[in-house]
């Protein structure tokens, strides 16, 4: 394995994802178009990487090319990757609005108890700040990804941009999850799946479906480092 595929490997898996989840990172975050058998030829060398998705990919990992390419620097090294951070004002103040399960049968909260969250402006790309809300994760079913506790800014939608995106679900009207939502143009069911693979698959589908709406897609992750 070349430097660069073994780095694209180690990188993926730092982060706790698999290759199918890095594909649609890399896709919502750059608008390209891969999947996860591509990322499995880079990591094997089968086929390398176009200079526009290595610089994706360091942008992504936040490293630079050179160590991708085989700079023995540790990525993690105080240099010119890491320009001291600007100080600005531009940032809305959502309040957190409730906790959504991670996992399953957990009624959906609305109630807000006094907790915000400060959210950069350039994190809602240009959208108005009505056009969001953000949620408190209870559970572990999409752990690692997202942890107990964390804050998930969602961007308020009625349907999903693709299947095995991450959303906000409410089903049978009461019930509240963030999950992937599998689904099939034309067909009359979805599926909610988790991250961790202990959690089962829930599927909706006939009757149940008009009891079920998507209400949000996951945006941005806040989590706190104690």
């Amino acid at each position: 394995m070349s430097i660069l595929g073994d780095r694209i490997k180690s990188l993926r898996k730092a982060r706790g994802l698999n290759q199918t989840e890095l594909a649609d990172a890399l896709n919502e975050q750059f608008n390209l178009k891969i999947d996860r058998v591509m990322i499995s030829k880079w990591e094997t060398d089968f086929q390398t990487p176009v200079m526009h998705s290595i610089i994706c990919l360091a942008k992504y990992f936040n490293v630079s090319i050179d160590y991708l390419n085989g700079n023995n620097q540790n990525y993690y090294d105080n240099d010119s990757r890491y320009p001291s951070p600007t100080i600005v004002n531009n940032h809305v103040t959502f309040p957190v609005i409730g906790e959504i399960a991670a996992g399953y049968d957990s009624i959906a909260l609305e109630d807000w108890e006094g907790d915000t969250v400060d959210i950069p402006l350039s994190y809602l790309q240009g959208r108005d700040s009505s056009e969001f809300f953000v949620l408190k994760v209870k559970g572990d079913s999409m752990f690692p990804t997202y942890q107990e506790g964390d804050k998930v800014l969602i961007l308020k939608s009625s349907t999903m941009e693709y299947s095995g995106q991450v959303g906000a679900v409410l089903y049978d009207d009461e019930y509240a999850s963030l999950k992937k939502v599998e689904f099939t143009y034309g067909e009359n069911w979805m599926r909610l799946v988790a991250i961790n693979p202990n959690i089962p698959i829930k599927t909706i589908e006939n009757e149940s479906l008009n009891h079920c709406k998507i209400i949000g897609i996951a945006r941005k992750l806040i989590r706190d480092i104690y």
